[in-house]
């Protein structure tokens, strides 16, 4: 159990301090993986930037999700979950996201593109791995930018969930895998959904590197 997302930071932080002062590049999923994200970078002193990516919402569930979509076009999508849905409705979801992603790179990054990732060292951090489709979406970007090196890092995922991912990048650093997981915030002391106005104070004590 955490207190809240900084501690689960600090905490993530010191399962990765054999990446202390190496060149490594911490990158959030936001809104839930920023705070995270910071501490991490800020005790690796490493490089910084958020990846915007979205969920595919399910338009009679929008809290739930068949997908996601990363913001250069990485889709992925989870077949057994979306059979019922037409591919005109997948598309039209697929829009609306992809516009949405536009606005939040302005509002995020100030319009600015991510960092060059191409032989780079990427730590890819949100706040928990329920579903995973959103993580991903990011890892199918960073592979489409030509990482050296993935490293999934999160403080909460499912085993199963875990044991997916980990497949997909070169190293998973996971804090807690509760044997009756069922959400994120079920670590958490206090959750909440994160704010554009917190996640923007979060980002302006690093800084987005141009």
């Amino acid at each position: 159990m955490f207190k809240n997302r900084k501690e689960a930071g600090e905490k993530l932080a010191l399962a990765l301090e054999k990446y202390k002062g190496k060149d490594v590049t911490v990158i959030a999923l936001p809104k839930g993986g920023i705070e995270i994200a910071f501490e991490v970078a800020k005790y690796l002193n490493a490089e910084f930037s958020v990846i915007v990516v979205r969920k595919l919402p399910f338009p009679d569930n929008p809290e739930a999700g068949f997908g996601a979509v990363a913001e250069d076009g990485s889709i992925y999508i989870n077949r057994q979950s979306s059979w019922y849905l037409s591919e005109k409705e997948i598309d039209d979801i697929i829009s609306v996201q992809k516009n949405e992603i536009k606005r939040r790179i302005i509002i995020l990054r100030k319009g600015k593109p991510l960092p060059n990732l191409a032989d780079k060292t990427v730590i890819l951090i949100d706040d928990g791995i329920a579903g995973g489709s959103t993580i991903r979406a990011s890892i199918m970007l960073c592979k489409n930018q030509r990482v050296k090196k993935i490293i999934a890092a999160v403080p909460v995922a499912g085993r199963d969930i875990a044991l997916q991912i980990s497949k997909l990048v070169d190293e998973t650093v996971v804090l807690e895998m509760p044997y009756n997981f069922h959400a994120v915030a079920q670590v958490y002391e206090n959750w909440y959904d994160v704010s554009d106005e917190e996640a923007l104070e979060i980002i302006g004590r690093i800084g987005i590197k141009d």
